[in-house]
């Protein structure tokens, strides 16, 4: 279950700060106070917050070695010096160079570039500096997005004899190397120092050749967006001009990689674009997107943006290869701690830290994902947001070999024989420094949504345009009774819903299609969306979640579920009594948060298990594939339990249809039957009418389940029509064809033919 946190609470005094602000900017307050949580406090900062422009670029000669370095190119370029780029081999690395490349040639300097491969190791080594003197001698070297943690490779450069000019943007080393160093983290009067790589390339490009560097905006674009630094101050206005330029004239290397015509926004540069320039360096052939990025030729420039295509292409597919092979060592090997870590032999290096996000976000905790060479494992860790996985691994460093990173990322290598014990080590870690709650997921939401959506709210939103890292997109929530949901069209994942005045649209909604048409109390968390079609301007909320309190859950609704069950396999369960089998949760529970799933097909069953205290509860489904310990309310037939390793019955199951795996499966032997069972007579007489009624009522529209069917039906007793339609849906005797109720008159069935009926018989006269 996620957990819905405020973006922001403010006190009286600033929400009067904030009143006053959306009364001079003519602003909703929504809008106004998303601006004064971010950082804008004023009218003057809020003004340029909506208006990004290029207006509010920074003198690149406020940083640092600025000056000193335009001296030194302008040198370079009198003398006529050989004069090389050294780059990184990913998307900001490359945009990067494909500034500095132009920048320079229009400044009068031809350049030689040089990218490493990534299997060459991040930023400059010395083998990598012999490659650039044995092919080109070079009497200045100028590093983009690397090189400020270079010091010796920097003195190796000058025992060459050639000058150094470094510019990054990465973190500082105590030793800066010794060479004109330009990065916006140095002290110096530059106000702003989240700029990318390639944000630092421009600015040295502005301080070289003026104004003409805006032509170049694009490619800061794309590398600001991809890069993932906060798109706030400068970055915001580089992203804005880039797109603005893209939408005006869009480069033809760019075209030619998006292949058809899209919206261009800062989504589009990180999820279209951005992927298919790093597929080329985790595919081993980063020259070839540099190439792309440095090319004019237009039959060049198809021929390359198509192999790094099949470059993405290929990365996806081994991508999805090293997640299922993972994936397949959880399912087989379970993940009951406080970090998932998994060694392969064959799996793909440059992949293993996209895989390990995935599983990271998928199981609510720390991955690291390995591979083996030799005797050495070489990993790529991912975090949760409230999870530092670099301090974790710095607290066990005397089990690895070599790591580094920072909160949410991080490599780490280490002896083979170390695997376990680190694993030990860090779960431990983990276990001492964070609550459970700080592994659960978390929507952070600007505001609650009541009523009709505003239009003129959805126009200042898309004001705080470019949404990215530190300017995320506002969510908002709203409470929702019983809805009208439904798939948007027959066998369609998506649903559409209305409520309160409000048009909702939720995406890959099916699993929660029950959940929202019941009654159990929830809130949608959602994204406004404002679109135009032939002239015609729509405003619909876009629902991104869904979350729900599974103690609103009622008897009639989980009563269908209960008399679904009965059709399911016979499975063993370890019987146990009451009182022992709340000694089993406690100790299950304290040992560790994860493998528990205790099943309560009635919720009056709870009250009897003190030790369920404090364990997090789901209704009808899991909410989340994490198996983190879990009280599971009614839960439908088709649950997959399979990843759980304890799963405890509340109630002696009559049957198990959910999937359980090698689970280890106990049950209440003091509670054999089912109080809601004592509300419906399951005598021959009863069926008979209940039929009856069916048969009279052929051709009313039913519902998404048996229970709002029966309540289309408009049936005296709800439970007694769930059951009917349960067993003569099972005997075959009913059709629900176009969405109406039918029956089959060709068919003939006696009641106990029905696993169904058959259980409830036997559990009502037993």
């Amino acid at each position: 279950m996620k957990k819905i946190v405020p973006e922001y609470l403010f006190s009286p005094e600033e929400r009067n700060e904030v009143k006053e602000l959306a009364r001079a900017l003519d602003l909703t307050e929504t809008t106004a106070g998303i601006l004064f949580s971010r950082g804008q406090r004023d009218e003057e900062s809020m003004r340029r917050f909506l208006h990004p422009s290029r207006k509010n670029f920074l003198s690149p000669f406020l940083m640092k070695g600025m000056k000193e370095a335009v001296e030194l190119i302008k040198e370079a370029r009198d003398g006529g010096w050989r004069v090389a780029v050294f780059g990184d081999y990913d998307a900001d690395g490359i945009g990067a160079c494909a500034i500095m490349y132009r920048a320079l040639r229009e400044f009068g300097v031809e350049p030689y570039l040089y990218v490493p491969e990534r299997e060459e190791g991040y930023g400059m080594s010395l083998s990598a500096i012999d490659a650039i003197f044995d092919e080109y001698l070079p009497d200045l070297i100028i590093t983009v997005d690397c090189g400020i943690s270079n010091y010796k490779e920097v003195n190796y450069i000058k025992e060459q004899g050639a000058y150094v000019i470094v510019t990054d943007h990465h973190e500082l080393p105590e030793i800066l190397p010794d060479c004109i160093c330009i990065n916006p983290k140095l002290k110096d009067d530059y106000p702003f120092d989240n700029l990318c790589g390639a944000g630092v390339a421009f600015k040295l490009a502005t301080a070289l050749i003026g104004e003409r560097a805006y032509s170049l905006l694009d490619f800061c674009a794309l590398s600001t967006v991809a890069d993932s630094v906060p798109l706030t101050g400068e970055n915001r206005d580089i992203v804005y001009e880039g797109l603005a330029m893209m939408r005006r004239d869009l480069r033809p290397v760019f075209a030619a990689l998006l292949g058809k015509s899209v919206e261009l926004t800062a989504q589009t540069l990180a999820f279209s674009l951005a992927p298919r320039v790093n597929a080329a360096g985790r595919m081993g052939d980063a020259r070839a997107a540099l190439k792309l990025f440095t090319t004019e030729d237009e039959a060049e420039i198809f021929d390359l943006a198509a192999k790094l295509q099949a470059y993405n292409l290929e990365r996806q597919q081994l991508c999805d290869d090293v997640y299922e092979r993972a994936h397949a060592q959880i399912t087989a090997q379970g993940a009951y701690e406080n970090i998932v870590m998994l060694v392969g032999e064959d799996w793909h290096a440059g992949l293993l830290g996209i895989a390990a996000a995935r599983l990271a976000e998928e199981f609510a905790r720390p991955v690291i994902l390995f591979i083996k060479k030799g005797g050495m494992l070489r990993g790529s860790a991912r975090s949760v947001e409230n999870v530092n996985i670099f301090e974790a691994l710095k607290s066990a460093t005397s089990l690895i070999e070599e790591f580094g990173g920072h909160a949410q990322a991080a490599g780490v290598n280490i002896k083979e024989e170390n695997f376990l014990p680190l694993k030990r080590a860090l779960d431990e870690y983990l276990r001492a420094h964070y609550s459970r709650d700080e592994f659960v997921p978390t929507i952070v939401v600007n505001e609650e949504s009541k009523g009709a959506l505003s239009r003129k709210l959805a126009g200042e939103l898309e004001l705080l345009e470019p949404y990215g890292v530190g300017n995320r997109r506002p969510l908002f929530v709203t409470t929702l009774g019983e809805t009208n949901a439904l798939p948007i069209k027959p066998l369609s994942p998506h649903l559409s819903l209305s409520d309160g005045g409000t048009e909702f649209m939720y995406f890959g909604g099916y699993a929660d299609l029950k959940l929202l048409r019941s009654r159990v109390k929830k809130q949608a968390v959602f994204e406004y969306n404002l679109s135009t079609y032939r002239g015609r301007e729509s405003l619909k909320g876009f629902i991104r979640s869904v979350v729900y309190d599974a103690d609103s859950a009622d008897g009639e609704e989980g009563f269908e579920n209960l008399i679904r069950s009965f059709g399911g396999n016979r499975k063993v369960c370890t019987p146990m009594t009451g009182k022992a089998l709340n000694d089993l949760i406690a100790q299950k529970d304290g040992a560790g948060a994860y493998g528990l799933c205790v099943v309560a097909q009635e919720t009056e069953s709870l009250a009897a298990f003190p030790a369920l205290k404090g364990i997090p509860r789901d209704v009808f489904r899991l909410s989340s594939g994490s198996v983190r310990n879990v009280v599971l309310l009614s839960p439908d037939p088709d649950c997959d339990l399979s990843a759980y390793r304890d799963v405890v019955f509340l109630e002696t199951p009559a049957a198990v249809p959910q999937r359980t795996g090698k689970a280890n499966l106990y049950a209440n032997s003091d509670v054999s039957r089912f109080r809601s069972l004592e509300q419906i007579d399951v005598g021959r007489a009863a069926m008979v009418e209940a039929f009856r009624k069916l048969r009279a009522a052929e051709g009313t529209p039913v519902g998404e389940t048996y229970l709002q069917t029966a309540r289309r039906l408009r049936a005296e007793n709800e439970k007694q029509l769930v059951f009917a339609l349960a067993v003569f849906s099972e005997l075959g005797l009913l059709s629900f064809e176009a969405g109406r109720l039918g029956i089959v008159k060709e068919k003939r069935a006696e009641l106990t033919d029905s696993a169904i009926y058959s259980t409830a018989l036997a559990l009502t006269q037993g």
